[in-house]
C-alpha cells in the first residue's frame, strides 16, 4: 500500500510514538510505501524527528503547521498538505491530533483519497474549556468526521465520548490500543539499582513516579498536594517527575513553598528508549491527568510490573482494573489520591500483586506489532469495501 500519516508535531508524546511505530512497522512488516507529514517539533517537550529520519521513514515537514490556531498559517498548511498528497498519491491517509486531523482530512477528501482514517488519541473538546472553545472544537470535529471513512480510537472510552457527542456514528469507530516496544518495559528492573543510585534514592525509599509533560491538565500540582500529606506519615517517600514543559518553574515553586524539595526529583526530558529505565527505578506510578485518551505510561508501568494509581478518566479504567492491576480514584480528589498512594507505600505485597497482574494481562495486548497488524487489516478492509464513501454518513 501507499500510506500517508499526518500529525501536527513530532514531540515526545504518546500519539507521536504511536504514529512513528506504525510507520516503521508498515514499512518493515508489509513493505508499504509510507510518508509521514508533520509540522516542526516546537516546544520544550523534545523531538522524535531525528528518530523518524534515522529509522528511514520518508518525512515532509511543513513549517507553517502548528498547534495554535492561526488562519493564515493554517491555510498555507492545508494547501501544502494537499500538494504533498497529490504528489504522493496515497491509497490511505491516516491523520492524528486536532489540527493535522482537520487539515489532513479536508485535503485528503478534496483529492478523493480512497481511504481516510483519523486517530482519536484524545478528544479536542473537553470540560475544562470555556463554552465557546468547546463548541468550536466540537463543530470542527463534526465537520471533519464527514470527510473520513473511519476512526481509530486508542480506547473504548474515546469512542463513547465521540459517539455521545454526536461527532460520528458508532459503526465508523474501531478501537486499537496504542502499541509500544514492550520488551524494554519487561526488562525495566534490570537497571533498577543503577538508576536509583544515579537519582539519589536509597534502598529504603519508596519512589512514586509520574511520566508526563509538565503541562496544564497533567495533574502534577495535585500530586504535589497529595505529597504534602504523604510525607507526614511516610518520610521515606520520594517523588520522581519524568518530563519537561512550560510548568516546570511553577511546579518547583510549589514544591519549595511546601518545604518538599528533598522529596522530589525532576528528571527532565528523557528519550523514549530510556523511559523504561526510569520506570524501573519507581515502586509506584501515579497518573493524575485530567484528560487523556489512554496514557501510554499506564500499560508501560504495568508491563514493567509497577502498580498504578490513576484518576478515573477516559481510557484509564480499561487497563487500571481496581484491586487487580491498580487503584482508581475520582479526578481532583486529593485526599483519595494521598490515601491510595499511602496504602501502596505501606504495603509492598500489594504493590507486587498488582504489578504482576498488570504484566500478565497487558504485555501481549500492547505489542506495537499487534497494533500495526490491526491498522493494516482495517486499511485493507476499507480499501476492499464498496461502500467506502466519506459522504455516506452525512
Amino acid at each position: 500500500m501507499r500510506i500517508a500519516h499526518v500529525i501536527t508535531r513530532l514531540i515526545l508524546g504518546g500519539a507521536q510514538e504511536n504514529t512513528v511505530l506504525s510507520c516503521e512497522d508498515l514499512m518493515r512488516m508489509y513493505g508499504d510505501e509510507v510518508l509521514l507529514i508533520t509540522g516542526p517539533p516546537l516546544g520544550p517537550e523534545g523531538s522524535l524527528l531525528e528518530r523518524v529520519r534515522a529509522g528511514g521513514v520518508p518525512t515532509e515537514v511543513i513549517t507553517q503547521l502548528r498547534r495554535e490556531i492561526h488562519p493564515w498559517r493554517d491555510l498555507v498548511s492545508y494547501f501544502r498538505i494537499k500538494r504533498i498528497l497529490r504528489r504522493f498519491q496515497p491509497q490511505v491517509v491516516h491523520t492524528h491530533s486536532a489540527k493535522a486531523g482537520i487539515l489532513g482530512r479536508a485535503a485528503a477528501h478534496a483529492l478523493g483519497v480512497p481511504v481516510v482514517v483519523h486517530g482519536v488519541h484524545g478528544a479536542p473538546f473537553h470540560p475544562y474549556q470555556n463554552r465557546l472553545a468547546w463548541w468550536f472544537c466540537w463543530a470542527c470535529e463534526r465537520w471533519a468526521a464527514r470527510r473520513c471513512h473511519a476512526f481509530v480510537s486508542v480506547a473504548d472510552a474515546m469512542t463513547e465520548l465521540m459517539v455521545e457527542a454526536g461527532v460520528a456514528p458508532r459503526e465508523k469507530f474501531t478501537t486499537i490500543y496504542s502499541g509500544m516496544e514492550v520488551e524494554t518495559f519487561l526488562n525495566a528492573n534490570r537497571h533498577r539499582d543503577r538508576m536509583r543510585a544515579e537519582l539519589g534514592f536509597r534502598p529504603e525509599h519508596v519512589v512514586i513516579g509520574k511520566v508526563a509533560r509538565l503541562f496544564k491538565l497533567k495533574g502534577h500540582a495535585d500530586v504535589i498536594e497529595a505529597a504534602r500529606q504523604l510525607v507526614r506519615s511516610g518520610p521515606e517517600v520520594r517523588f520522581l517527575f519524568v518530563g519537561d514543559g512550560v510548568l516546570a518553574s511553577r511546579l518547583r515553586d510549589q514544591i519549595r513553598s511546601l518545604g518538599l524539595e528533598r522529596h522530589f526529583h525532576f528528571a527532565g526530558l528523557v528519550p523514549p528508549d530510556r523511559v523504561a529505565e526510569f520506570i524501573g527505578a519507581m515502586d509506584i506510578v501515579v497518573h493524575a491527568s485530567l484528560r487523556e485518551g489512554l496514557a501510554r505510561v499506564l500499560p508501560q508501568a504495568l508491563i514493567a510490573g509497577k502498580p498504578v494509581v490513576s484518576y478515573d478518566i477516559d481510557g484509564a479504567r480499561e487497563v487500571v482494573l481496581p484491586e487487580v492491576t491498580g487503584l482508581l480514584i475520582p479526578p481532583r480528589d486529593i485526599q483519595a489520591l494521598a490515601t491510595s498512594l499511602g496504602r501502596l507505600v505501606r504495603d509492598s505485597e500489594l504493590r507486587e500483586r498488582l504489578g504482576r497482574a498488570g504484566r500478565e494481562r497487558w504485555t501481549e495486548v500492547f505489542r506495537h506489532e499487534r497494533m500495526s497488524q490491526s491498522l493494516r487489516a482495517l486499511y485493507s478492509r476499507l480499501l476492499l469495501s464498496d461502500s467506502a464513501c466519506p459522504e455516506s454518513h452525512i
